[in-house]
């Protein structure tokens, strides 16, 4: 009887666990009236101070197997606009160091797609993270972080720009890839 009762437990036990993990949800993100939501496994992280009062959305996306840290997705929106394209772009190509033999530019693709009626410039760049913390103090030490890969993207409808910035190991990256571009599509 004991047995019987022991393997029902086990069974109600996994059945709740298998339910609350169907029932997980990601995170709705609203982009001046644009909403999607996040997959899932990306965790919402508490925003530090320390970071600016722009960062209005921080995520930890998974490490991929072998990584030892999760990339990060932080959402900015400046409400003086936040500068144009070009700017930005050449803000975060500083961000980050080419590997030896190659300039930034051949480490960056830059392409422009449109989401709904959202004109978005999706900027992937591969190499070194020239990390910083807090990222704006001109003091603070940079720590190289090699192998990092970076995904800028300005999000420009008609409440915006909205800026985003994901940056982690390269492997982490590119596992979180198709959810990330799935996120971006799926604003409406």
């Amino acid at each position: 009887m004991q047995k019987i009762a022991l393997s029902l437990t086990i069974v109600a036990f996994a059945i709740l666990v298998g339910q609350a993990h169907a029932g997980d949800k990601g995170t709705s993100v609203d982009l001046g009236g644009l909403k999607s939501v996040t997959p899932a496994s990306w965790k919402a992280k508490e925003i530090s101070p320390k970071l600016g009062k722009f960062r209005i959305h921080q995520f930890a996306l998974p490490k991929a197997d072998g990584d030892k840290e999760d990339a990060e997705l932080a959402v900015f929106f400046f409400s003086g606009g936040g500068g144009g394209n070009d700017a930005n772009i050449k803000r975060w190509k500083a961000m980050m160091a080419a590997p030896p033999g190659k300039s930034i530019d051949d480490v960056t693709k830059i392409s422009d797609v449109k989401v709904g009626d959202v004109k978005v410039t999706y900027v992937d760049i591969s190499g070194t993270y020239l990390y910083k913390f807090p990222p704006f103090d001109p003091n603070a030490k940079v720590m190289p972080k090699e192998n990092f890969r970076f995904i800028g993207i300005i999000f420009d409808n008609e409440k915006g720009p909205y800026f985003m910035r994901v940056t982690g190991p390269a492997r982490t990256v590119e596992a979180n890839k198709k959810g990330f571009d799935e996120w971006i599509k799926a604003f409406k």
